[in-house]
């Protein structure tokens, strides 16, 4: 069965925010861009947790996104993060996106105020009548507060644009209902589950180890949409023990950020509340590169 936003099978990356004393650094966000691109990337998805979206400003969350669509000029898919717990901020932001040349919006269910599943279904039901372009429903309960259902989700899918999962419960059911009952696009949202998601029927992840190994964890994807289960298994094995790192060591963004910075490629700078990794993660984490082959 063809899914529905199918054009997003594969890998896309769930990018960090790079900042430089207390400011967002356009000019590395535009290298990250470059990088994704040449390493052949199905789409960026610039202002997702990952991108420490709760604390960057209404203004420079724009901006993010504004400068993605810039740096990306076409040659890449942007799916960008326009979520909020407020519905009218978050028709607000995904019409901004739409503006800006996004080809997609990936939105987080409403946290904190943790609605009910009728609450659930209207939001997104009107953000989704606000604009054309398709939208990612992002279901990860661990930060939000409270999972979105799976029979929610499958009611959400006969609304003609929202045509994406980005599944984090790390339920293999939830995924399975909502594979079985729509032709929704599912994709993984928890590195170390691309595998056995994808064994489902998903078509592939939004990812952070990708924010480094971006060929890799493409390779994987790849792998698994063209049905070479082996290779597919044996990239996995290979790539666990820094999808564990990313989610074990300490809360996401900060090992990727602390892993980009030991790459070169970061300053590895965060906003509070988020700190740096500790020295003995940051021991754990330097193995892990070296390990892999990439310090």
């Amino acid at each position: 069965m063809t899914t529905r936003c199918a054009q997003f099978a594969g890998m896309s990356v769930a990018m960090t925010t790079p900042f430089k004393n207390g400011k967002v650094d356009f000019d590395r966000l535009a290298e990250q861009v470059e990088f994704q691109v040449e390493a052949g990337t199905t789409a960026l998805v610039p202002v997702g947790t990952t991108g420490e979206s709760p604390t960057l400003s209404h203004d420079e969350h724009r901006e993010v996104i504004r400068a993605v669509v810039k740096a990306a000029a076409g040659r890449i898919k942007v799916m960008a993060g326009t979520g909020s717990n407020s519905t009218a901020e978050a028709i607000e932001l995904t019409r901004f996106a739409e503006k800006a040349g996004a080809d997609a919006a990936l939105l987080v269910g409403p946290y904190y105020n943790k609605p009910m599943q009728e609450g659930f279904y209207q939001h997104f039901k009107a953000v989704a009548g606000s604009v054309g372009i398709p939208l990612c429903v992002y279901n990860i309960p661990g930060r939000t507060g409270k999972a979105i259902d799976s029979e929610t989700i499958i009611r959400l899918a006969e609304i003609k644009n929202i045509g994406m999962v980005k599944e984090a419960t790390g339920s293999m059911d939830n995924a399975s209902k909502i594979i079985a009952a729509t032709d929704l696009t599912v994709l993984s949202g928890d590195d170390s589950l691309t595998l056995p998601f994808m064994s489902l029927g998903a078509e592939g992840a939004v990812s952070v180890i990708g924010n480094f190994i971006p060929r890799e964890a493409t390779a994987l994807c790849t792998a698994m949409l063209e049905g070479r289960l082996d290779e597919a298994r044996a990239l996995h094995r290979r790539l666990f023990p820094l999808c564990r790192d990313m989610l074990s060591l300490a809360t996401n963004p900060i090992p990727v950020k602390a892993a980009l910075s030991l790459l070169g490629r970061d300053t590895g700078e965060l906003r509070l509340p988020l700190t740096p990794l500790d020295e003995a993660s940051m021991v754990k984490l330097s193995n892990s590169l070296t390990d892999f082959g990439l310090l």
